[in-house]
């Protein structure tokens, strides 16, 4: 990708010669020719100057330093360093086409740019333009999966389902299977299943760890919001509302009809307990247990522990838990 390019999508002011090429991104002492770099302070500025690279990502502090490197100065580094790094794959990445191997139904419609892999098998389904479907995914009838959207090998989509634009999904995710519902016969103790015939949908700007599961809805339907990002080895239960930009690590597990709200922050393996809500911008600590039914609220408020309390009545319990350890 040329420089001005780069330079123009990640809205940056170019300091020095913008006529170059950029190969990829790297961190200053990885770099090689051709690849950008990232400085958030001086300390770095250094080390990023003093490097291989192309070109720096930084901020306005850079213009005093004396050097031949071009600047590409931006209000955050960081953030713009990780834009580079996504642009400069996907320039990179691999070419459209359908692999002969792969089986797509004849009712299909697939736009324009399009990969699919190796022993994909895709049914009645709609596939938006430069989406990606690596080898072994299995894309079921009825699903509409947005444009520009990287499905990693060996991931199944239930019929149904909607993936809005992209969407990631890492290797081996299962979505929109049936969810854990059945109704028990009080007479002769059998559980019968309760039907499974809601959707899931998932929204632009999602990110889907390996491994990760979400249910369909039983009824209704299940949907992650726009710019969630969830780990690997998580399980999401039938008719779970979650918000915007809501971040979960791995192997938390959430049961049927939760509501996380926007922007809310859960460590790993936390567990919900059904019909709780999660309200907006609340941080569920790493191993914390939610109740059923529970509400948590408070912007900015940690909850730790099972039952989840706030941090510090939590810290308070544990000490008095030690206090009782030593009287004994």
């Amino acid at each position: 990708m040329e420089l001005k390019e780069l330079a123009r999508k990640l809205s940056a002011r170019v300091v020095g010669d913008h006529n170059g090429e950029v190969t990829g991104a790297a961190s200053a002492s990885a770099a090689d020719k051709g690849v950008v770099v990232f400085a958030e302070d001086e300390e770095n500025l250094r080390a990023a100057l003093q490097s291989r690279a192309v070109a720096v990502i930084t901020g306005d502090f850079a213009e005093r330093s004396e050097t031949s490197k071009v600047l590409l100065i931006v209000a955050q580094p960081r953030l713009a360093f990780a834009r580079a790094a996504e642009l400069l794959r996907k320039h990179a990445g691999q070419q459209s086409g359908i692999h002969p191997s792969a089986v797509v139904h004849s009712a299909a419609k697939l736009g324009k740019e399009v990969s699919v892999g190796a022993h994909a098998v895709i049914g009645q389904a709609v596939i938006g333009n430069r989406s990606r479907i690596d080898a072994g995914c299995v894309i079921g009838d009825r699903v509409e999966l947005g444009q520009d959207c990287e499905i990693y090998p060996k991931v199944t989509v239930y019929p149904d389902s909607r993936l809005g634009n992209r969407v990631i999904v890492h290797a081996g995710a299962v979505l929109g299977s049936d969810g854990f519902g059945y109704v028990r016969d009080e007479k002769s103790g059998k559980h019968g299943k309760f039907p499974q015939m809601g959707r899931l949908e998932i929204e632009d700007d999602v990110e889907i760890g390996a491994n990760t599961t979400i249910d369909r809805g039983a009824l209704e339907t299940t949907r992650i919001g726009r710019g969630t990002k969830i780990d690997n080895l998580v399980h999401i239960g039938h008719n779970c509302q979650f918000g915007e930009d809501v971040i979960i690590a791995a192997q938390a597990g959430f049961s049927g009809s939760i509501t996380i709200e926007n922007r809310v922050v859960i460590g790993g393996q936390v567990g919900v307990g059904e019909h709780a809500r999660i309200q907006e911008g609340v941080l569920l600590g790493g191993q914390a247990g939610v109740l059923p039914k529970k509400i948590l609220r408070g912007k900015g408020v940690a909850f730790w522990g099972t039952p989840a309390k706030p941090l510090r009545e939590y810290l308070r319990s544990l000490a008095s838990l030690a206090r009782l350890g030593k009287k004994e």
